[in-house]
C-alpha cells in the first residue's frame, strides 16, 4: 500500500509516536494526532464507506463535521457507537473500528448490484415501487408487506449496539457574559476582546486545535491569544466542544468529548460532558464550509474539497494522492493549490469554470505549476475504487453549453470548490431566517442587534488572501451525462431534485422529505445550498426565492449517554432512597416506582414475589413491619400565612390544627377533580410539613407555587422542597408501639403521649426524630423521620429493637396489599378523572370556607349518581385478577358494555382470596351483585367478582385507634 505520508510538516503529529489501530479487524498504523481520516489517507486508504441506497464506493471528502461519506463504528472494548466520523475519531493504542452499509466487506460489496436499479431507485421509490403488483395473493399493499421485512434489513448506515455502555457522562451548568462558539482566528479575537474588557467569557471549539483553518502564518498569532485567554481566570477555553443547540433565553447545549481520545480514561473523569451554558450575549464565529460542485462522478473516491486536501496537508502531513486536480469556480481554491504544491505534490492542472480570473490568482496558478483550463469544467470521473482520471471539456456556465471535445487528464485525487457557506445553524436555531447574498452565492445570517452576532466567515467575511475575490461564479451544477451527487450520504442525485420538481414537491421542506435531502447526519452541510439551487433552476426562480430549510438542533449527533449525564443507563432518572444500600444488601428484589427506586418484596430462598409479599403483609396485619416511606413528597411550609394557605388549598379545614397533630388532607384541582391526597403535620403556629403521594410531589409543589405567585400574592408564606432531607420509615402491626417504646428515648411513646394523628420529637439511637402516629396499612401505626443522613442508622436501630417481635421489613407490593384490603386510594384511583365524591372522601368536602376546587366540583356530571365510584373486588373462583381488567355484567360470550375497570389487585392474606379495587358505574349501589373482570385482549380472562365495600378489612379503624 502506498503511503502519502509527506516526509515533513504535520503540525497536529508527533512523528516520533506511531500507533497501532484496526478497521474491520486488520491493523493499520498512524502517528500520534492522527484522526481516523488522516491516518488511512496516509495508509492509501481510497475506499472508506458505501453510500446509502446505491452501495457505491466512497472516499473522504472534508476535513471536519462536514464529511458526509467517512463514516465508521467505533467498537473499542465491545461498546458500539455507529456513524462516526472519521474526520473526528482522533486515533489511540487499540482503538477499534468497523466499516459501515456493506456486506460481506468495504472493497467488495455485494449490495452494489443496487446500482442496476437505476430509475427504479430514483427519488420516492419506496412510494411508488412497493404499492403493486397484483400477483395471486399479493395484492395492493400485500406486496410490500412482504418486501418491507427485507428493505428494512437493508436499510440503515451503522447498526447500533446492545451492550450496557459502562462509560461515564457528566452534566454541568455554567453561567458566562459572553459564549464565543468557534475557536478560529475570528472567535479568538472577539474572545480576547471581550476578556480583556473584564467579561466573563467562555469559547467552545469543535476541533482539538484552536485556529481553525488559519494558515500557518498565523501560528504565533493564534498561540499569543490562546496563552492570554489562558491567562485569565474569568475565561474557560473548551476544546473537543461542540456546540449542537440554541435554544430561548440565550441557553446553549454543548458536549465535551473529555476522554474519547484516550486509550485508558485518567480516574474519575468522564468519557463525555453536556455542557448547558446561559449566556448574556453569544458569538457565532462558526466559520463558514465549502461547497462541492454537482458533476458526472463526483462521488468517486479520492474527489475531496480543496481545502481539506489544503488541511490535510498542513496539520497531518498526509497527500490526498501524488497528482492533483483542481476543479473551481473561485479564487479560494488557488491558496490550496499552492499550499499543496509547497507540500510537495503534483498539480497536473487548474480547471476554472469561469473564463476569467483576477491578476492575483493567475499569479497563484503560474505558482502551483500544471496547466490553468479557464472556462472549463469537469464532466467525468473514472476509476474503479478509486480516481485514475477526469474528464474535461470547454463550458460556457451562463448558458450552461459546452464547446469542442473533451480531454482526459490522468490524476489521482481531483480536489473541488464550489464556493463558501456560512455555518448559519445555530443562528437559524436561535429563531433567524437566513439572508441570501448574492455575491458570495450563499446564505448568511441576518445582522442581530439582540443577544446574538455572528463574526468572520461565519457572517460572510471571507478573506482568501490580497487580491483574491470572495465571489464564486453562480454555478453549482455542471450538467452532463452520468450520476452527479448532491447529498453523497443519501444519494441523493441531481435528477431526483428535478424529478421532485416535475411530481409537484417544488416547496423546500417536501424536497427535502421527498428526495431525503440534507436529511442525513451531515444535515445538509454540503448538499443543501447545491441541492436549493437545482431546484431554484428547475423552477425559474432565484435561489431567495425558493428558500431554505431551517436547521434543529442537534447541529451534529450528540450521545445519548452525554445528555443522560450522570445515570447514562437510560433516559429517565434513578432517585435512591438514604436506605437503599440497605435495601439491597439484604436480598430486595428493586424495581423502578415512577422515578424511584423502590423494594419489590424482600424474597427468601425460593419464594416468589407474590408469596414474599403475601407473607410480608401477614406480618404487618399478625405482628410488626417495617416499610421505607422516604419517598413520599415533603414541604416544609412557613410563614404568618401558612395556616390560611393550607385551608385554601385543602377541602378540609387546617386553620385550627394543633401544634403537634397532623391531619388527612385532599386538594382538588381548579376544576373540582381530585389531585392529592396526603398528611400534613403542624410543627410550630408558624410552620408545617406537608406529605404528599409520591408520584405528586413535583406536581403539588407546583401547585402550591402557582396558588402563592398567581392567585395569593399577599400571604406571607414561603415553600421549600424537602423531599430529599428526611428519611422515613413506617412502622406498622399490633406490635409497633412496642418496638417505639424498645428504642425511643426522650419521649413517651404510649397512647396519651402519641394518641391518633399525634406527633412527638425524640431520638432513636442518639439521632433526633420526628414520629407521627398515622396509618396507611389501617393497623396501629407510625411514621419515623430523621435527617436523610441518619436514614440506614435509624432504620436498623428500628430493626434490632424489634427483634424480639418477629419484625420484618416489607416492600412497595406488601404496602399496597395493605392498602388495598382497607380501600386506600393512590395515583391508579386519583387519576385525574375522579372527584372526591367517586372515592368517597366526601366527608372532608368543608362546607365552612372556600377552597381549591370548590367552585367547580359541584357540577353537573361530577354529582350524577351513575358516575363510577370506588368499590372493592372479589375473585369468586379464586383466579388472579388483574389491574386494568374491564368489569362487565355478562359471561364471555357477550360480555355487555364496561361498567367500569379495576385500578389495583392483590392476593388478601386477611381474607384469603384475590381482592381489588375497582371503579364501576353506580359503585355503591353494586355491593353484593356478581360481576365479570374480563381481560380480553392481555390474557382472554373472564373471572366472576363479587363487588364489596371498598373498606374490606377493619372498616371502623378500630385497629388504627386502638
Amino acid at each position: 500500500m502506498t503511503s502519502y505520508r509527506l516526509p515533513h510538516g504535520g503540525a497536529r503529529i508527533d512523528r516520533s509516536d506511531t500507533v497501532a489501530f484496526t478497521v474491520d479487524g486488520r491493523q493499520h498504523f498512524g502517528l500520534a494526532g492522527d484522526t481516523l481520516a488522516s491516518a488511512l489517507l496516509a495508509n492509501g486508504v481510497r475506499v472508506m464507506g458505501r453510500s446509502f441506497k446505491y452501495h457505491r464506493p466512497r472516499g473522504l471528502m472534508a476535513f471536519g463535521v462536514d464529511e458526509p461519506s467517512a463514516l465508521f463504528t467505533v467498537t473499542t472494548d465491545g461498546v458500539r457507537e455507529p456513524n462516526v466520523r472519521a474526520t473526528e475519531i482522533e486515533i489511540f493504542d487499540g482503538l477499534a473500528v468497523e466499516s459501515q452499509n456493506r456486506w460481506p466487506t468495504l472493497d467488495t460489496d455485494l449490495m452494489a448490484v443496487n446500482q442496476l436499479g437505476g430509475k427504479a431507485l430514483a427519488a420516492g421509490f419506496y412510494y411508488k415501487t412497493f404499492m403493486g403488483p397484483v400477483i395471486g395473493p399479493l395484492k395492493g399493499t400485500r406486496f410490500w408487506m412482504v418486501c418491507e421485512r427485507f428493505i428494512r434489513r437493508a436499510a440503515g448506515l451503522g447498526r447500533a449496539g446492545t451492550a450496557p455502555d459502562q462509560s461515564r457522562y457528566e452534566r454541568i451548568n455554567a453561567f458566562c457574559d459572553v459564549l464565543v462558539v468557534g475557536g478560529g482566528m475570528a472567535g479568538l479575537h472577539k474572545a480576547v476582546e471581550q476578556a480583556e474588557a473584564g467579561k466573563r467569557v467562555i469559547v467552545c471549539e469543535i476541533e482539538p486545535h484552536w485556529g481553525g483553518g488559519a494558515d500557518a502564518k498565523n501560528e504565533s498569532e493564534i498561540r499569543r491569544m490562546v496563552d492570554l485567554l489562558q491567562s485569565q481566570p474569568q475565561v474557560t477555553l473548551l476544546p473537543r466542544t461542540t456546540v449542537w443547540g440554541f435554544y430561548d433565553g440565550n441557553t446553549l447545549a454543548a458536549t465535551e468529548r473529555v476522554t474519547d481520545h484516550l486509550r485508558t480514561a485518567p480516574e474519575g473523569a468522564p468519557r463525555q460532558r453536556t455542557w448547558t451554558i446561559r449566556a448574556g450575549h453569544v458569538a457565532l464565529a462558526t466559520g463558514a464550509l465549502e461547497r462541492p460542485i454537482v458533476f458526472a462522478g463526483n462521488d468517486r473516491p479520492g474527489v475531496m474539497l480543496a481545502d481539506a486536501a489544503r488541511r490535510y496537508a498542513a496539520a497531518f502531513g498526509v497527500l490526498p494522492g501524488r497528482h492533483l486536480t483542481i476543479f473551481t469556480n473561485n479564487d479560494s481554491a488557488y491558496t490550496a493549490a499552492v499550499a499543496l504544491r509547497e507540500a510537495g505534490a503534483n498539480i497536473r492542472a487548474i480547471v476554472d469554470l469561469r473564463a476569467e480570473i483576477g491578476d492575483a490568482a493567475r499569479a497563484l496558478a503560474d505558482r502551483a505549476g500544471g496547466r490553468l483550463l479557464t472556462g472549463y469544467a469537469v464532466i467525468g470521473t473514472k476509476g474503479a475504487r478509486g480516481l485514475t482520471s477526469v474528464s474535461v471539456a470547454r463550458y460556457r456556465h451562463d448558458t450552461q453549453s459546452f464547446s469542442g471535445g473533451s480531454e482526459e487528464i490522468e490524476t489521482d485525487a481531483l480536489l473541488v470548490s464550489g464556493g463558501w457557506s456560512p455555518v448559519v445553524h445555530l443562528a437559524s436555531q436561535a429563531g433567524a431566517k437566513p439572508v441570501w447574498n448574492d455575491d458570495l452565492q450563499a446564505f448568511l445570517p441576518p445582522e442581530s442587534p439582540g443577544p446574538w452576532s455572528a463574526h468572520g466567515a461565519a457572517a460572510g467575511d471571507l478573506d482568501f488572501g490580497e487580491g483574491l475575490s470572495p465571489s464564486p461564479a453562480p454555478v453549482f451544477e455542471v450538467r452532463h451525462p452520468g450520476k452527479a451527487f448532491v447529498d453523497f450520504q443519501h444519494d441523493v442525485t441531481a435528477d431526483d431534485v428535478r424529478l421532485a420538481h416535475r411530481e409537484g414537491f417544488r416547496s423546500v421542506e417536501h424536497l427535502k422529505r421527498y428526495t431525503t435531502l440534507g436529511m442525513a447526519t451531515d444535515q445538509g452541510k454540503t448538499s443543501n445550498v447545491p441541492g436549493l439551487a437545482i431546484m431554484a433552476d428547475a423552477l425559474g426562480k432565484p435561489i431567495p426565492e425558493v428558500g431554505t430549510t431551517r436547521f434543529r438542533p442537534p447541529y451534529t449527533a450528540a450521545s445519548l449517554g452525554s445528555i443522560a449525564g450522570e445515570r447514562f443507563a437510560d433516559l429517565f432518572p434513578h432517585r435512591l432512597t438514604p436506605m437503599h444500600d440497605w435495601h439491597v444488601n439484604n436480598g430486595a428484589r428493586i424495581y423502578a416506582a415512577g422515578h424511584w427506586d423502590r423494594p419489590e418484596s424482600y424474597n427468601r430462598p425460593g419464594e416468589t414475589v407474590e408469596q414474599a409479599y403475601i407473607r410480608e403483609a401477614r406480618t404487618v396485619r399478625t405482628g410488626v413491619g417495617l416499610v421505607d416511606v422516604s419517598t413520599l413528597g415533603k414541604i416544609d411550609i412557613q410563614g404568618p400565612d401558612a395556616a390560611e394557605f393550607l385551608n385554601r388549598v385543602y377541602t378540609n379545614g387546617f386553620a385550627k390544627l394543633a401544634v403537634g397533630k397532623a391531619r388527612y388532607g385532599l386538594m382538588l384541582r381548579e376544576d373540582g377533580f381530585a389531585m392529592d391526597d396526603g398528611t400534613t403535620w403542624r410543627l410550630a403556629e408558624d410552620r408545617f410539613l406537608m406529605t404528599t403521594t409520591t408520584a405528586n410531589a413535583g406536581k403539588v409543589m407546583s401547585h402550591l407555587e402557582l396558588c402563592l405567585d398567581v392567585h395569593w400574592p399577599d400571604l406571607r408564606v414561603h415553600l421549600t422542597s424537602v423531599t430529599d432531607q428526611w428519611a422515613g420509615a413506617a412502622i406498622a402491626g399490633p406490635r409497633s408501639r412496642d418496638v417505639l417504646a424498645a428504642c425511643v428515648a426522650g419521649t413517651p411513646v404510649d397512647n396519651d403521649a402519641l394518641p391518633f394523628m399525634g406527633i412527638v420529637h425524640g431520638a432513636i439511637a442518639g439521632v433526633p426524630v420526628m414520629i407521627c402516629r398515622l396509618s396507611f396499612s389501617g393497623e396501629m401505626a407510625f411514621e419515623v423521620y430523621c435527617g436523610a443522613h441518619h436514614g440506614t442508622h435509624v432504620w436498623e436501630a428500628l430493626l434490632e429493637a424489634g427483634k424480639p417481635f418477629a419484625i420484618a421489613p416489607y416492600g412497595l407490593e406488601a404496602l399496597g396489599t395493605l392498602r388495598i384490603e382497607k380501600g386506600h386510594v393512590t395515583g391508579a384511583e386519583i387519576d385525574g378523572r375522579t372527584t372526591a365524591r367517586d372515592l368517597h372522601l366526601d366527608w372532608m368536602l368543608s362546607s365552612k370556607k372556600p377552597f381549591v376546587g370548590s367552585a367547580m366540583m359541584d357540577r353537573e356530571g361530577l354529582t350524577d349518581d351513575a358516575r363510577w365510584t370506588l368499590v372493592g373486588v372479589v375473585s369468586r373462583s379464586g383466579e388472579k385478577l388483574r389491574g386494568g381488567s374491564h368489569v362487565v355484567a355478562g359471561d364471555r360470550d357477550d360480555p355487555g358494555p364496561s361498567l367500569g375497570h379495576l385500578t389495583a389487585m392483590a392476593f388478601s392474606p386477611e381474607m384469603n382470596a384475590y381482592v381489588g379495587l375497582a371503579l364501576v358505574e353506580g359503585g355503591a349501589k353494586r355491593i353484593g351483585e356478581q360481576l365479570y373482570a374480563t381481560d380480553p385482549v392481555r390474557t382472554g380472562t373472564h373471572i366472576p367478582i363479587e363487588i364489596v365495600s371498598h373498606h374490606m378489612v377493619d372498616p371502623k379503624g378500630e385497629r388504627m385507634h386502638g
